[in-house]
């Protein structure tokens, strides 16, 4: 995959991608977005997710590890920081496989948070690896 132009607004969102992760934290530092790489590996409950994302996140240590807690967190100002953030995925296909259902919740609050952002002009990009 080729990487877009992060500072894109209406590409920004979730997407399967294969773009190298240190090509992808470079574009997200010459863009000056936030950049955060979530190993998903090993990963095999809901719970494990929240975890994996709250490590790789360095969400608060108040996050309620539950799905509103999340969405708050995705949503907080110090999450995009001024210019917007990048999020890589990676090792998702397991868990994604096993897991359909959660996945589907994960990647509907991802989605939102997109959306939240975009209406302030920050992009909010995610790449599942």
């Amino acid at each position: 995959m080729k990487l877009p132009v992060l500072t894109d607004l209406d590409g920004a969102g979730v997407h399967d991608s294969a773009v190298a992760t240190d090509a992808l934290a470079s574009a997200s530092a010459a863009a000056h977005l936030r950049y955060f790489d979530v190993d998903l590996s090993g990963v095999d409950s809901k719970l494990a997710l929240l975890d994996a994302l709250a490590k790789g996140l360095s969400l608060p240590a108040h996050f309620g590890r539950n799905w509103d807690a999340l969405a708050d967190c995705l949503e907080d100002d110090g999450l995009a920081g001024k210019h917007g953030v990048v999020i890589r995925l990676g090792h998702a296909r397991a868990y994604r496989s096993a897991h359909a259902q959660d996945w589907k919740t994960l990647e509907e609050i991802l989605d939102e948070a997109a959306e939240f952002w975009k209406e302030r002009h920050l992009p909010f990009w995610v790449f599942v690896a």
